[in-house]
């Protein structure tokens, strides 16, 4: 039985990834690095930013790589003001949520800093029972991590949670962590999603066929 809902934050809230993609490749021009969409969506897209730093710019020192992931975070917060908006029928289903007196959760990639001026600018900085951070624990995603982290603290077992995830990373650690996972497609093709294991693939909150998993009936 249904008894939480969890979500992912960039993407699957609001769309970010047309910011970050802008962002990343600005600053990576300077190391010699001319990144396209497709480069974005398979190496940068959703991943930890030190992990994504080790992998693209490995010279840089451990002070280097933190620096610049502080800079580029600055960057996007910046850019993204005013210019985020949920998604379309997201408002909906958080009432919708909240008539059933069930907990909620943000499972989220992004740096604490970028989580919380995104809830606070979507007006939805009260509305969550549970904020994790992936990069306050060992491991972020696509590890299963933050999805047993957040299972672990709303006591409940994998098969009583749904998450909406629009990455591949996160698809993959949702699915990982035995969790119903329904993909949410702004930023990866349905194709990719469901052949990463996504239930169900929707373009946003309005699609009738959440009704199918019990949500929103």
């Amino acid at each position: 039985m249904l008894q939480a809902i969890l979500f992912d934050l960039d993407g699957a809230l609001a769309i970010t990834d047309p910011i970050h993609f802008l962002i990343w490749g600005k600053l990576l021009r300077d190391y010699g690095l001319d990144i396209d969409e497709s480069f974005f969506q398979q190496h940068i897209s959703g991943r930890l930013n030190l992990d994504i730093l080790q992998d693209l710019l490995p010279q840089l020192s451990p002070e280097e790589k933190q620096q610049f992931s502080l800079t580029k975070e600055a960057r996007f917060r910046e850019t993204a003001k005013g210019r985020l908006q949920p998604l379309p029928g997201l408002l909906p289903l958080i009432d919708w949520i909240k008539r059933q007196g069930m907990p909620s959760a943000i499972v989220t990639n992004a740096p604490r800093p970028n989580a919380e001026f995104m809830l606070q600018t979507l007006k939805l900085d009260q509305t969550f029972d549970l904020v994790i951070i992936s990069g306050d624990l060992p491991l972020g995603k696509p590890d299963p991590l933050p999805y047993q982290e957040a299972l672990r603290r709303l006591d409940l077992t994998p098969e009583q949670g749904v998450v909406f995830e629009d990455s591949p990373a996160g698809i993959r650690a949702a699915v990982a962590a035995g969790i119903t996972t329904i993909g949410i497609a702004s930023t990866h093709g349905p194709d990719k999603l469901y052949a990463l294991g996504a239930k169900l693939v929707v373009a946003d909150f309005t699609d009738e066929r959440l009704k199918q998993l019990g949500l929103m009936n």
